[in-house]
């Protein structure tokens, strides 16, 4: 489940249930659903969420182990190979661009210490000399002085505060905070801006809890477009940010900045593993239905209490062994419609491998006729579930979303929790998983998870703190809403394409 950065919106909750469709064909009954068993999927995930693969970060031998081991498990289950070259494997670059370490920052002649001092929140190309304009208050910010000359100010808490409650707190505070005030700056003409860390701030640049980790820099495809936000935003601004003790010597008479930043860039590999089970009837089996997960986590950090490794067992082994026994069941008892599988790598870097994926499909993009991405699927209360892309704006096919409420009539029969499918939900969950890509590539698409819990994206997410019925009655909602969808007369109707 991809750490994004999330435009502060304000929460309004309410329920929104699909209406649930009455069995119609024998289609409906997967014979293979014994297949999927809870000591199959507690045995995969106890080793894939293992220390010994060091928490599978993208771009790391450990995330192409990961990968390598999910493959070599498919191929056992009679899963066939549907990547790139007749193999399982789907490699791609992952582009990393960082703040250089020769990259200096002085105020008022004096060094800053990259990354203990003072962080640049985007890595950039430029240099910057010059008087600082001291800005004292949030109001100042449109002041014509601003045009022109490098600005210096507080961070003020952002407008709304996201609700304590939220995850990555502190991360989304100094983040919105950052960005608010930045862009402000930006529209009346400041060619470089310098941002005094709050108490927020300080804790966040510590604190592995709700860490801004600006040393890492950012991911992204080569080559790779995304319109920003305002066309009209300049991208050639430098935005530092420093520590409180320095907002003293910015205020002083003449106070100057000098910085000289640079890049570098850095490819890696990831992968996305690909296999499929072909379908049964010689007209339908060239449609495939789409069953997504990601196998990528966060790696290895600084130790929490003596542990240094996020494992990601909820995040997210518990959907790779999910797709591993839906695969089975489907070799077991072939639908009519080829099943497909995608393991995405680079997840967590920003939904890279389903990006990449969509853009280069293995198969006849329009021959996918529905992806069911799942992403946490292990934990919280027993009897409930959450259900993604079936409320408006997000749904773009009911179709789908009814195979899958009926699915979860012969499954789980989950309480279905869709709040957080809705767009003034603070968490932006629908926007942080794979199935996005593939929504907004004008596949039918939907999301299957249990939700957030405090142990997220820390070490403490384990394998033995998975629910293993929990987790096998999720496997069979998803197993058995694909079975319907692969054996239906008519593939799943686009209602609308996801923006």
């Amino acid at each position: 489940m991809k750490k994004i950065a999330f435009p502060l919106i304000c929460f309004l909750c309410f329920t929104s249930y699909a209406q649930i469709p009455s069995k119609s064909s024998n289609d409906n009954h997967p014979p293979a659903l014994s297949a999927i068993r809870q000591s199959d999927l507690k045995h995969d995930l106890y080793y894939l969420a293992s220390d010994s693969m060091h928490g599978r970060r993208a771009g790391t031998l450990d995330e192409l182990n990961a990968a390598a081991w999910i493959a070599q498990e498919a191929q056992k289950e009679g899963l066939q190979p549907a990547g790139d070259n007749g193999t399982y494997f789907q490699y791609f670059p992952l582009l990393r661009t960082v703040t250089s370490d020769n990259s200096v920052i002085k105020i008022n002649g004096n060094n800053l210490n990259l990354w203990k001092d003072a962080w640049v929140t985007e890595p950039i190309e430029t240099n910057v000399n010059g008087n600082v304009l001291w800005l004292s208050a949030l109001a100042d910010t449109v002041k014509p002085e601003i045009n022109g000359n490098i600005v210096a100010i507080n961070i003020f808490p952002p407008t709304p505060e996201p609700p304590m409650w939220v995850s990555l707190w502190g991360f989304r505070y100094v983040y919105t905070a950052i960005r608010q005030q930045s862009d402000a700056l930006k529209r009346h003409g400041a060619k470089a801006i310098i941002l005094v860390a709050d108490s927020t701030a300080s804790v966040a640049l510590t604190s592995l809890e709700h860490v801004l980790d600006f040393e890492e820099g950012s991911y992204d495809l080569p080559g790779d477009y995304e319109p920003a936000d305002d066309d009209n935003m300049p991208d050639d601004v430098p935005v530092i940010l420093v520590n409180a003790d320095a907002a003293t010597a910015l205020q002083q008479s003449g106070a100057s900045i000098t910085a000289s930043l640079h890049k570098d860039n850095f490819i890696y590999p990831s992968v996305n593993v690909v296999a499929k089970v072909p379908g049964t009837d010689a007209n339908l089996k060239k449609e495939y239905v789409l069953f997504s997960g990601h196998h990528d986590h966060d790696g290895v950090g600084s130790p929490v209490n003596g542990d240094s490794i996020w494992n990601g067992a909820d995040d997210n082994a518990s959907v790779s062994v999910a797709l591993l026994a839906i695969g089975r069941a489907f070799v077991k008892q072939p639908a009519k419609r080829s099943a497909l599988f995608v393991w995405h790598g680079a997840e967590e870097r920003g939904l890279l491998g389903s990006r990449w994926y969509v853009q280069h499909p293995t198969v006849q993009k329009e021959n996918i006729v529905a992806v069911l991405n799942g992403d946490m699927i292990g934990r919280n209360n027993s009897d409930s579930a959450a259900l993604l892309g079936v409320t408006k704006p997000h749904r773009n096919s009911m179709d789908l979303v009814n195979a899958a409420y009926t699915a979860n009539q012969q499954t789980g029969r989950f309480k279905i929790d869709t709040t957080w499918d809705n767009v003034m939900h603070p968490e932006f969950w629908y926007f942080r998983s794979d199935h996005l890509p593939y929504a907004q590539g004008g596949i039918p698409a939907i999301f299957f998870t249990t939700l957030l819990h405090r142990d997220y994206h820390t070490p403490k997410d384990e394998r033995d703190r998975i629910d293993y019925a929990k987790l096998t009655k999720m496997t069979d909602w998803m197993y058995v809403t694909g079975w319907i969808i692969a054996n239906g007369a008519k593939r799943p109707a686009l209602d609308v394409s996801v923006k």
